[in-house]
């Protein structure tokens, strides 16, 4: 028997105890509310997801073409909107998740305005922005089963067996909106203390897993700026077990650490590390501290730093403000120290910050870490940040260029250029962008593969060409033919935006209530019938 017979079995059965005093209920009505509010809590919905998402995993163990995928959200509607799509157009949110960007946190939701991806904005407004995505999510649960409910109705009016038995089985198999988030925390807001509370409210919202990156939090930085300053690992796995106790804490055994590396571009440190003997975690990452090597107090003057590393003296290169630097080139290797560090630590995931991407690049760190952490898998920012199109053009080239093809008719330089956009290279590396994920999840471990603001893209595309035209001489015209008859033709649920806002499934809940008494919305009048 499903929930939704078992819930209409039950209601039944209180309204019979109650006699009299409970006859205007009827079950069904109840078991309807009840499937369109199946998650009564943030951490109801983080045990559920996280759940999904250590399925997600275990399938990409065992197959890595089944990789997962994301796009970022800074609004309710548009996660919203996201998963409905999702559900019209592939049948199932399955492998599709939501990932919520510091980045465009900062940039779109700050009460000080736009922001710097520096974690300047409130950090409240992250698990706010978690709790109005599943807010969001799950209206479209309620959306999706109203039309349903109203769609059984009209079958039993109509006599329908078999519409009627088809129907009930949707409902009984309805697949909800609410997917996993991963959910960016920035480098934790502050000491291991504030990560810890900043991640239960996180997790209360709903959140089943946490990137943290490990950058210092008072210095962090985007990470595809420059400027990005790093932790030893001491104070990374100190904020990772804090993440770990606000999942225990809470119930949510199964949640997701998702530990970020931003060393590939991070020349700085703003910390020593402390070291206890030699070829400990301290000692290596001390080991990578640009210097030279000295051999006596000489050598040393007002305000210069000396440290015992690997058994010499070296006296480490500061600059004036403070920070260390690390050696060229050293990039690759700390990053596989750190990520095998975190998987050794709590972390469940790895996020491996790149300047470019490059599958070769990206497996050939992956190849290291999985020498000692077999299993290791990676969440990986598919960023807006990169210029795709030239990237990709210029690996193409590069690689015919080693291959001895003739490349006479290409500039490098200026591959970018619109004039390329028929070539036979151009088609290629079109071809390299649309199977990279694919690529990337084979031959470099990534697991999930996400989108970090392309909403933020979107709408700033979208909005110039509607101004472009509706401010121009298409006027109105511009609406009507780039966004109301496109609505209309593909089927986009909001060209009835009375519904997708709620006003059916207010209109039915007041007939709940008030049966033929209700005063409703949705009456010959309105002209969202014009759209049926």
């Amino acid at each position: 028997m499903s929930q939704y017979s078992k819930d209409i079995q039950q209601v039944a059965a209180l309204r019979d105890q109650y006699k009299g005093g409970w006859s205007a209920i009827n079950p069904e009505y109840a078991a309807r509310m009840r499937a369109q509010n199946r998650f009564k809590t943030g951490l109801d919905i983080a045990k559920y997801t996280a759940a999904i998402m250590r399925r997600d995993m275990a399938e990409y163990d065992a197959d890595p073409s089944k990789y997962t995928q994301s796009l970022g959200c800074w609004h309710g509607f548009i996660g919203q909107q996201k998963l409905i799509s999702i559900k019209r157009r592939h049948g199932s949110t399955k492998g599709r998740y939501l990932y919520l960007s510091g980045w465009m946190v900062a940039a779109l939701r700050s009460k000080f305005g736009p922001l710097p991806d520096q974690s300047m904005h409130e950090k409240t407004t992250v698990p706010e922005l978690i709790e109005e995505l599943y807010t969001f999510l799950k209206q479209a649960d309620a959306w999706e089963l109203n039309h349903l409910f109203r769609d059984l109705d009209a079958a039993r009016q109509a006599g329908d067996k078999a519409k009627e038995a088809e129907i009930l089985d949707k409902i009984e198999n309805f697949e909800t909106h609410v997917v996993p988030i991963i959910a960016d925390i920035d480098a934790g807001f502050g000491n291991e203390e504030a990560t810890y509370l900043l991640a239960k409210k996180m997790i209360e919202a709903g959140a089943c897993a946490i990137q943290i990156e490990n950058q210092v939090s008072d210095e962090k930085q985007c990470g595809h700026q420059d400027g990005k300053v790093t932790v030893p690992h001491q104070d990374f796995l100190a904020k990772i077990n804090a993440i770990r106790y606000a999942f225990l804490e809470l119930g949510v055994d199964d949640g997701i650490i998702v530990a970020r590396t931003d060393s590939l571009g991070a020349g700085l440190t703003k910390q020593i590390a402390v070291t206890k003997e030699p070829g400990d975690i301290g000692d290596l990452y001390n080991s990578f501290l640009d210097g030279e090597y000295i051999n006596s107090a000489d050598d040393i003057e007002n305000g210069d730093v000396v440290i015992k590393a690997q058994g010499k003296l070296k006296k480490v290169k500061r600059l004036p403000s403070g920070l260390f630097c690390f050696k060229e080139g050293s990039g690759e290797d700390r990053v596989v120290l750190d990520c095998i560090t975190a998987l050794q630590n709590g972390a469940d995931l790895l996020w491996i910050e790149t300047e470019k991407p490059h599958v070769e690049q990206i497996a050939s760190m992956v190849d290291r870490i999985r020498e000692v952490v077999p299993n290791a898998k990676l969440v990986y920012n598919n960023s807006p940040s990169f210029n795709w199109t030239l990237n990709f053009r210029q690996q193409v080239f590069d690689d015919w260029v080693a291959q001895g093809k003739d490349v006479s008719a290409y500039d490098r330089a200026k591959l970018m250029s619109a004039e390329y956009d028929d070539s036979e290279l151009a088609a290629e590396a079109d071809r390299r962008i649309r199977t990279f994920q694919r690529d990337a999840s084979r031959e470099a471990g990534i697991f999930h593969h996400l989108i970090t603001l392309p909403t933020y893209h979107t709408a700033a595309l979208s909005t110039d060409e509607l101004a472009r035209g509706y401010f121009g001489d298409e006027g109105m015209l511009a609406y009507v033919a780039g966004v109301q008859r496109r609505e209309i033709r593909e089927g986009i649920a909001t060209v009835k935006h009375q519904d997708m806002a709620g006003s059916n499934i207010g209109d039915d809940h007041k007939e709940y209530f008030a049966g033929e008494a209700a005063l409703k919305a949705g009456g010959k009048d309105n002209t969202m019938n014009q759209f049926d």
